[in-house]
């Protein structure tokens, strides 16, 4: 079967959420942190990725949180991923942004990035965040 792409929903950041309680070394996000734009990656109507993305009143647009089915392990994994990075691409430039930004640490999904055409600075940065009450 294909995979297909389509925009986020709210039923995804429960599938989300669970996901990433099921990485090891990852925290979920709350749920105000994260925006209600994004793409998702199926398979026979089964989320296998998802991604955010966030809009800004700037000429960029933000792709983050990629989080990918934990348990699936089909040989169009990486394909799925790299799908969800130009579907969101796409998008992002369908909306009329110039740019495109992400902060990533996971180096093979850094190496897809850079497959795709994207620029990874050769120092590491870090995440700052601060909740603001």
């Amino acid at each position: 079967m294909k995979l297909n792409i389509r925009r986020l929903n709210k039923k995804d950041l429960s599938i989300a959420k669970q996901w990433w309680e099921a990485w090891p070394e990852w925290t979920a996000p709350a749920d105000d942190f994260l925006p209600e734009t994004g793409i998702v990656v199926e398979k026979n109507n089964k989320p296998l990725v998802i991604g955010f993305i966030y809009l800004t009143n700037a000429k960029v647009a933000l792709l983050e949180w990629i989080i990918s089915d934990p348990n699936y392990r089909g040989k169009d994994r990486e394909q799925a991923i790299e799908l969800l990075i130009s579907g969101a691409e796409n998008m992002i430039k369908h909306l009329k942004y110039k740019y495109v930004f992400s902060v990533c640490r996971h180096k093979k999904l850094i190496d897809k990035h850079k497959k795709l055409g994207w620029h990874a600075d050769k120092k590491p940065s870090h995440e700052l965040v601060k909740i603001l009450n």
